[in-house]
């Protein structure tokens, strides 16, 4: 009986091991498809061959001074012969020019390592690219790839994008000391507020219309304006299998991470970080991507935070890629114009994104969507739950379909209204949809204004569902030109004002709403609504 009993205990702690080893291979993301609202496969981490490879063995010097671009493409080319695997980078300083990857390679940092892009710009050729959702030409990205498979940055050191060579600076953006010490460093001041490395850069400024030049330049035209074509630091173009973990993505020369028409894409654990005054220094932009996931990072950066792209006007509708299928979950945003940001360049649409469990403190912005007439383009299906809100600069959630390429807290501080309109224009493929949109269980303390939806009196917001929020703000909620929105469970607690101002909205249904008690009205009404219904504690007398 004592054998039998020390068999079973024995079976036992074998099956326990066998069930301990099927919960350690478990798929690591499965807790992001528990409920989900959308159908998605399940996106799977690259898997690379068994072939490691250290820079130093192409003659890499990690002392901070000696270009290590022709170590990085050997190594990468040494790989590639192989089939693929890792490119191990030690600890130590990489100063470099570009980095093109290849297929079937995991770019591994170890713990203290630094890959720091040189300032050289002759080093970065022109190239064809996306900018801003717009065909055009930019400087050769300092991290690049174009139509790989199984691609990877992982680990556990930095990528400094050495954008301060290459960004202009605006002087309200910065410090005097900051100011005075760019003003002696050489470059060209324009107007005495915007400051730029070169006149190369200045030239290239002047004649584009927000940051992409006009097309049609001869080559030397290109050339005397290269300074101005800042690359994104990361760019992978039409990639199957991307995966980004554990490391510190910093200082690019526009924006940070741009993952363009790629396809199974995962960012786990990194930190995207970028100077308050960065122009153009976005964290993320994920643009025309399809089955993504985003969790576990930190972003702190000088433009959007999370941001979700798919083309600008006929170049985006033309290209015809929707962003779909994202899963975002467990994120912090500190400094950005937006944490979790649609548009504006959405024409090819966006559509099917979870974002849960993110907490967004001193963003400009809460939830920013934003577009424009001429984008055309449908947002549907976004789905955001469990955020937490801390100093919002301006709004907790804004919806702007007259955004005009400046911060929200430009537009607050120039004072710029949405001019009413006299003749309103056909509704077409280049008009803007926002439809479809479902936010609960979300807290914002201390925001200026609570939210501000400023749709198109030809195409509404429309079908956006509020529930289980509660928002401490300067200033109440303002609809304006929406339909079908739904606040249930909601409280809007402004200093003054009204708790809620209805313009032009059709179809809206409130119920169990709380808002202050000292408030002159609850709520204001103007221009011409339809079927408002309001609970009784918020009807006027």
């Amino acid at each position: 009986m004592k054998f039998l009993k020390i068999q079973c205990l024995i079976i036992a702690f074998a099956l326990t091991m066998v069930n301990n080893r099927l919960q350690s291979s478990e798929y690591k993301y499965n807790y992001l498809y528990k409920d989900l609202p959308f159908n998605m496969p399940r996106v799977e981490r690259p898997v690379f061959p068994d072939n490691k490879v250290s820079i130093n063995d192409f003659g890499g010097v990690a002392d901070g001074m000696t270009l290590n671009t022709e170590a990085f493409s050997s190594a990468m080319e040494a790989l590639d012969k192989k089939g693929g695997g890792t490119l191990i980078i030690p600890s130590g300083v990489w100063y470099t020019g570009p980095i093109v990857f290849r297929s079937n390679i995991n770019m591994h940092l170890e713990k203290g390592a630094l890959i720091l892009f040189a300032t050289d710009l002759d080093l970065y050729p022109l190239v064809s690219t996306s900018f801003e959702g717009l065909e055009t030409r930019r400087c050769q990205s300092p991290i690049s790839g174009k139509g790989l498979t199984n691609i990877a940055i992982t680990g556990f050191g930095a990528i400094d994008g050495s954008g301060e060579a290459w960004r202009p600076v605006k002087k309200w953006k910065v410090i005097e000391s900051h100011w005075k010490k760019l003003s002696a460093s050489g470059g060209v001041i324009k107007d005495g507020n915007l400051w730029f490395p070169s006149k190369s850069s200045l030239k290239g400024h002047e004649m584009s219309d927000l940051n992409v030049p006009k097309k049609e330049m001869s080559e030397q035209e290109w050339l005397e304006i290269k300074d101005f074509l800042r690359p994104v630091m990361i760019s992978f173009i039409g990639c199957k299998n991307v995966l980004l973990e554990g490391v510190l993505l910093e200082n690019s020369p526009s924006w940070n991470i741009h993952p363009l028409m790629c396809e199974n894409v995962i960012i786990d654990n990194i930190y995207s970080r970028n100077m308050k005054y960065a122009q153009n220094g976005d964290g993320l932009d994920l643009e025309s991507c399809k089955n993504a996931i985003i969790v576990n990072s930190t972003f702190d950066v000088g433009d959007d935070a999370i941001c979700i792209k798919s083309g600008k006007n006929e170049d985006g509708r033309r290209r015809g890629l929707p962003t779909e299928n994202v899963l975002i979950d467990n994120c912090k945003v500190f400094q950005g114009h937006g944490g979790f940001v649609v548009g504006s360049e959405m024409s090819g649409g966006v559509r099917n994104i979870s974002v849960t469990n993110c907490l967004f403190m001193g963003t400009d912005v809460g939830l920013r969507f934003k577009s424009c007439r001429g984008r055309g383009g449908v947002v549907e299906n976004i789905y955001i739950s469990h955020i937490n809100m801390f100093n919002i600069l301006t709004d907790s959630f804004l919806f702007d379909l007259y955004y005009n390429g400046k911060s929200a807290v430009e537009t607050l501080a120039d004072g710029d209204n949405t001019s009413p309109q006299t003749i309103v224009p056909k509704v077409d493929e280049t008009t803007p949809v926002f439809r479809n949109i479902y936010i609960t269980n979300v807290t914002s303390r201390n925001a200026w204004r609570a939210m501000y939806f400023n749709g198109l009196p030809e195409m509404k917001i429309d079908n956006i569902n509020i529930g289980n929020t509660t928002i401490t703000a300067e200033l109440g909620a303002e609809l304006v030109e929406s339909q079908n929105i739904t606040f249930n469970h909601v409280k809007i607690m402004p200093k003054e004002g009204s708790a809620l101002i209805l313009k032009n909205v059709d179809n809206v249904k409130v119920s169990d709403f709380t808002f202050p008690k000292n408030l002159s009205e609850a709520v204001s009404i103007g221009g011409t609504n339809g079927n408002i219904d309001l609970p009784a504690n918020m009807k006027k007398k």
